[in-house]
């Protein structure tokens, strides 16, 4: 099942893609058609119910911010977890990041209701899912056998796997788009699925609405 839970607690990159609105066909050019499709179906639906709203596209290894309206806010390569995979880790709560296998470093799928934080060193971070320790954050210092920044600078989505499972995008991508929109109040995370069809989980999120 895909997590439909709220946690408890103008820039461009390089290979980003012009703001798109609404009422042009939301024609994103460096989207995926997962996330095109997920983006018109959350404007139709109004289902980030006034609320500015994230698609983090696994698969394509990217994520789009966007304001409250669906204008496109900015976009940015983005590393996730390790492991390809939908669920959050059973008893998440209880455990460690660090005692994580391989295998459990997964970033799953679903609509979280965000909230800004911090981490344990006070830096600035977007909980996506508190419980299960998932967030947005800058990119941060990290082995260097991982190779972190070269696989954000790569032109493959193939090696933006590499977190423990949050979404960690570019410091100033974090500075100038994620921190303005989504630092100061709540908003909607969709992550899109790996394993199962997007319209499953959309399926999902409707049914959950009723």
């Amino acid at each position: 099942m895909f997590s439909v839970a709220a946690p408890l607690a103008p820039y461009t990159d390089t290979a980003a893609t012009p703001a798109a609105s609404p009422d042009t066909g939301m024609v994103l050019v460096s989207a995926s058609p997962d996330a095109r499709q997920a983006l018109r179906w959350v404007v139709d639906a109004r289902d980030n119910e006034g609320l500015p709203f994230v698609i983090v596209d696994k698969k394509g290894g990217r994520i789009f911010v966007f304001e409250a309206g669906g204008q496109l806010r900015g976009t940015s390569p983005a590393l996730t977890g390790l492991a390809p995979g939908d669920h959050s880790v059973p008893g998440m709560a209880q455990r460690s990041v660090a005692s994580l296998r391989e295998d459990e470093r997964t970033t799953p799928a679903g609509r979280f209701v965000s909230e800004p934080g911090h981490n344990l060193q006070g830096e600035a971070i977007v909980w996506i899912d508190y419980a299960a320790k998932l967030a947005i954050h800058r990119l941060r210092p990290a082995p260097p056998a991982e190779r972190r920044a070269e696989r954000l600078a790569s032109e493959t989505p193939d090696d933006n796997r590499i977190s423990m499972g949050c979404v960690v995008v570019p410091v100033r991508f974090y500075e100038t788009v994620v921190g303005p929109v989504l630092g100061k109040s709540r908003g909607i995370v969709y992550v899109l699925p790996d394993t199962q069809p997007l319209a499953s989980m959309l399926g999902a999120l409707q049914l959950s609405q009723r």
